[in-house]
């Protein structure tokens, strides 16, 4: 029986303990615990038939108990999630999204992990929900790295990964590792570490994103593989590459000095590469121009070698007529192209002691010899007297 209803306990009235005085007690007076029992006795005795406890109520008590306890098996496993259930505590199969059922506790329970939702990790950076909306707070203890030519480079890098999809995946992510998001985390920091310890801060800084992004990626899942942890990373991101903020601005100048030497270079490249085909296009033109001039030359002294050669075989057979045939072409050659007439007025000619013929056409005779054919025979009759 309670010190409470004995008129104040063993050490007289009042709430009195045993220094003396008790506590003051400012708010109300907890229930009775065994008038509480009572009380709950009695409205059980109205619910159960006849009134008090018989065979037939602790029957019936028994049945809803086994009901509520078998109805304790369902469970429910959300879309982005898989369920694992688990005997005794051994794994003995997974479940899909919805409503599912196993043997009530303590046979089987069940653990709902969120396996089909893409994670993400941001290394060297949190995002930080503000008055003004969500900033990004710099962490560099994580971000700052040396790279492989003793330089410090500040990464920022994001990491997506998922419980791996095969056989065995959720269970290896449920009980291989304690701290799934922990683990990940450190792995993807290391690896970024060592990745970037390899390469020099140039390639780092303008070109090689790409291949630092896969090479983290698949260090990091060859590490987690060896854990036994179920995870797949599927991408690496990085988000943020600059040197220190305290050199960030002698980095610039550099990159900008580089970038006036590629541009001058570039632009050189392309003066050099229409320059050179120019001339080389002339120094073709040149030969050919020299080739053809050669041929043209060759030709034509085999063609006057090969006249001689004709006109000697001639002069052969008849050699005055080949005389007479030469000196008669040698003037026509030299007299074709003068404006002078020339006319014998000696004796025995046609017009002698006459002068000039008054139906000679001298005008016809001053023209080209197209169109003056029929003076050519006197002109050389004329000159042959």
């Amino acid at each position: 029986m309670p010190w409470s209803n004995q008129g104040g306990g063993p050490w007289g009235s009042g709430p009195k303990g045993p220094w003396g005085s008790g506590p003051q007690s400012s708010g109300p007076t907890p229930p009775d615990l065994e008038d509480l029992l009572r009380r709950s006795q009695d409205k059980l005795k109205t619910v159960l038939p006849g009134g008090q406890f018989g065979g037939r109520g602790f029957a019936l008590l028994a049945l809803v108990g086994i009901l509520l306890w078998g109805f304790s098996g369902f469970f429910r496993v959300e879309p982005d999630e898989l369920g694992v259930v688990l005997r005794f505590g051994k794994p003995v199969r997974e479940v899909k999204p919805g409503l599912n059922y196993h043997l009530p506790y303590p046979i089987e329970t069940a653990l709902t992990p969120k396996a089909l939702r893409v994670n993400k990790i941001d290394v060297g950076m949190r995002v930080v929900e503000g008055r003004s909306g969500p900033t990004i707070r710099d962490l560099p203890e994580e971000s700052l790295m040396l790279t492989g030519d003793e330089n410090i480079v500040d990464v920022d890098f994001s990491v997506f990964w998922v419980v791996k999809p095969e056989a065995k995946g959720v269970e290896n992510y449920l009980f291989n590792i304690q701290n799934p998001e922990g683990t990940v985390k450190a792995v993807a920091e290391s690896a970024m570490r060592e990745v970037v310890g390899r390469s020099d801060i140039q390639p780092i800084l303008t070109g090689a994103r790409q291949n630092i992004e896969t090479a983290v990626q698949e260090l990091m899942q060859r590490i987690l593989d060896s854990y036994g942890a179920g995870i797949q990373i599927t991408q690496v991101q990085l988000q943020k590459v600059d040197p220190p903020a305290q050199v960030i601005d002698a980095f610039r100048d550099v990159q900008a000095a580089r970038a006036d030497l590629e541009r001058a270079q570039n632009e050189a490249r392309t003066y050099a590469n229409r320059v050179v085909p120019e001339a080389r296009g002339r120094v073709a033109q040149i030969l050919q121009s020299a080739e053809a001039y050669r041929e043209q030359t060759v030709a034509e002294a085999q063609g006057q070698t090969a006249r001689f050669l004709q006109i000697y075989d001639e002069y052969k057979k008849a050699p005055a007529v080949t005389r007479q045939r030469l000196y008669l072409e040698t003037m026509e050659r030299l007299f074709g192209g003068t404006d002078k007439i020339i006319l014998d007025t000696g004796s025995g000619g046609p017009g002698a002691g006459q002068g000039v013929v008054p139906v000679l056409p001298l005008n016809e005779l001053t023209r080209p010899r197209t169109q003056a054919p029929a003076a050519q025979p006197q002109a050389r009759q004329g000159a042959n007297q």
